[in-house]
């Protein structure tokens, strides 16, 4: 009889079954094996919301982390205790919270735009064009397939997008050749890894035990496919990915450095400047909503505060 499986690859198991991110199992496995260490490898079966409130206390205060992480933390291991051991612990309340600071997002202004794009080429110019043109997110953008793209109505299709949505936007109209010479290297790229006996490519969810084939279909491809082959971190299949998503931020970073811009921007902050260029064109703001894929419009009115706040429209005493 074999032994039972460990907890954290219960928990993994349990993620996976759930079609988490890779990233967020890494996450969600971290905070629970330091939590377990936190308490001196003491098994969570034995311990439950007091231990949980000492630990997110112990990372607002000592490790001094930002809110974000502390609520991951806290996801985690509500996770653990819901869906791995299947004790029901309510939502964990009266713990020292790490406070989220208020700022506004950083937006590139349209001349820095061009200049941090002017000091990129390749694929990572293509991909990073794209965001600001189209408002997604880098792993939305990196994770398109070749169906998403509709140049027919000159629009993209985003699946699974932040909370499990899928929304349209934009193609931008200068992209339409750039993105079907893309194409048209993607497919080399896919017809060599058949002729190799390779060419799958991960399907989300349960669709490759539902259509065998389609991980072969030319429609299912990465439109930014990696440059080589790798395995697959839980199926161990070998296959090509898409393009890695910090060559493109390490790419923006460089650009940001050689066109001398101080801002502390990245790979999103080019979706900021895309809702704050729209507003500033005089779109409305539900347009713009709709297509940054807000589900609060309270979330998309920031971007009015970015307009409106820093002297703008405002006539400096020292100019009259």
């Amino acid at each position: 009889m074999s032994p039972p499986p460990r907890l954290l690859d219960q928990v993994r198991e349990a993620i996976r079954l759930k079609h988490f991110s890779l990233k967020t199992e890494k996450s969600y496995v971290h905070y629970i094996r330091d939590f377990i260490l936190f308490h001196n490898k003491r098994h969570p079966k034995e311990m439950g919301a007091d231990e949980i409130r000492a630990y997110l206390s112990h990372l607002a205060i000592q490790r001094n982390v930002a809110s974000s992480t502390q609520t991951v933390a806290l996801s985690a291991l509500l996770f653990l205790y819901r869906q791995v051991l299947h004790i029901d612990l309510p939502y964990i309340d009266d713990i020292e919270r790490a406070k989220k600071p208020e700022r506004l997002p950083v937006v590139f202004s349209r001349s820095e735009v061009k200049q941090i794009l002017a000091h990129l080429d390749g694929v990572e110019h293509l991909i990073v064009s794209l965001l600001y043109g189209s408002g997604m997110r880098l792993m939305e953008g990196l994770r398109l397939r070749v169906k998403d793209l509709d140049f027919g109505y000159g629009q993209i299709t985003v699946r699974d997008g932040k909370g499990k949505k899928d929304r349209q936007t934009m193609l931008p109209k200068s992209l339409e050749v750039p993105l079907q010479l893309q194409l048209q290297k993607a497919k080399k790229l896919h017809e060599l890894d058949l002729s190799m006996g390779y060419g799958t490519v991960e399907l989300p969810y349960a669709l490759d035990r539902k259509y065998p084939n389609a991980n072969q279909e030319w429609s299912w491809q990465f439109v930014f496919p990696s440059w080589k082959r790798s395995v697959d971190p839980r199926s161990k299949v070998v296959r090509r990915h898409h393009v890695y998503e910090q060559s493109v931020q390490r790419a923006v970073k460089n650009a940001l450095r050689q066109a001398c811009i101080a801002k502390h921007g990245g790979c999103h902050t080019f979706r900021h400047s895309f809702a704050t260029h729209l507003l500033e064109d005089g779109y409305d703001i539900r347009t713009v909503q709709e297509l940054l894929g807000h589900k609060d419009v309270k979330t998309t009115m920031i971007y009015t505060h970015v307009l409106n706040r820093g002297g703008r429209g405002v006539r400096s005493p020292l100019d009259g």
